[in-house]
């Protein structure tokens, strides 16, 4: 490998922004994760401004993945992404004008793919027609791909394998990353990037909110090179 995906870590569990998002980032703000972000639910606008500001004080690349399926809540999560200063937007259904809007406020655009439903998220769909559907968003202008891999309710190590093979463009494997056997996948798939968030509040790495960041940041280099 020549590559080591990037951590993304998401101060999120079941696919909300936890209501202590911003003690825990300050908490961890040291730590060896440049990607932090969170989901457009439940906190208030003006906490989640502070909080990306305060990210974006310390260096951070900030991203707001939104869990909307319609035109209209999916363009409310685009603005809410430039309100907040956010370096990238995640999730959404792809529509032409949430894709307008991004490239008019140079926001990075990387919507999901396949049959998206429920919260938090499940995929549904086949692996051919999710890989398509993602070649049609990059040639419409997206600049990635957020795939719910370990969503899917058919072969998720084979969607991941393919999909960030064939697919011209940064992938970010998000959703249900939980175990070292899943880190493993992942830098065998060898996507742009992937998610953590509800895993590291249930302690699925370690004990420490910080400890399991910096435990797998450390285990991706080391894998990622050898």
């Amino acid at each position: 490998m020549q590559h080591e995906p990037m951590l993304i870590v998401m101060l999120t569990h079941d696919d909300k922004t936890v209501l202590n998002a911003a003690e825990i980032f300050e908490q961890c703000k040291d730590s060896a994760a440049q990607y932090w972000g969170m989901k457009e639910e439940p906190l208030p606008p003006e906490e989640m401004k502070a909080l990306y500001k305060r990210m974006r004080e310390c260096g951070k690349t900030t991203v707001l993945e939104v869990v909307s399926y319609t035109e209209d809540k999916c363009l409310e999560g685009a603005q809410l992404a430039v309100d907040c200063g956010c370096d990238i937007l995640m999730g959404t259904m792809f529509f032409d004008s949430v894709n307008r809007f991004c490239k008019e406020h140079d926001l990075r655009y990387m919507p999901f793919v396949g049959e998206v439903y429920d919260r938090p998220s499940i995929l549904g769909g086949d692996i051919d027609g999710i890989i398509a559907e993602a070649k049609d968003h990059i040639a419409k202008g997206a600049c990635g791909i957020d795939l719910l891999g370990y969503r899917f309710v058919g072969d998720a190590v084979e969607l991941n394998r393919r999909l960030v093979a064939e697919v011209p463009a940064p992938v970010c494997i998000a959703g249900s990353i939980n175990s070292f056997e899943r880190l493993d996948e992942v830098t065998e798939a060898d996507p742009w990037a992937f998610t953590i968030g509800s895993a590291f509040f249930e302690n699925q790495f370690g004990e420490d909110f910080c400890t399991q960041i910096n435990k797998v940041c450390a285990y991706m280099k080391e894998h990622a090179y050898a």
